[in-house]
């Protein structure tokens, strides 16, 4: 069950980091989308989605490795 809730928390990340790329692949082909008034909000959107979505998953995977000890001494947690 906690495989599980795990996976699902990582999901809602890179779907949304997806939806983030779509978005600003629209933007470049100029396909405006319904919910967007204006093509530039619908790019920045995009990257909103994108660095929320990436940020998620990379400090996730910083966390884990930081846990088990397989971090570089510059990624310790309280090393200057």
């Amino acid at each position: 069950m906690a495989r599980m809730l795990a996976f699902i928390v990582m999901l809602i990340p890179a779907l949304m980091a997806g939806a983030g790329i779509k978005f600003m692949r629209d933007t470049l082909f100029g396909k405006l989308i319904s919910p967007f008034p204006w093509i530039w909000l619908q790019f920045v959107i995009g990257i909103i989605f994108f660095l929320l979505g990436l940020g998620f998953f990379a400090g996730f995977l910083l966390h884990r490795d930081r846990k088990n000890g397989k971090v570089a001494p510059k990624f310790q947690k309280g090393s200057k």
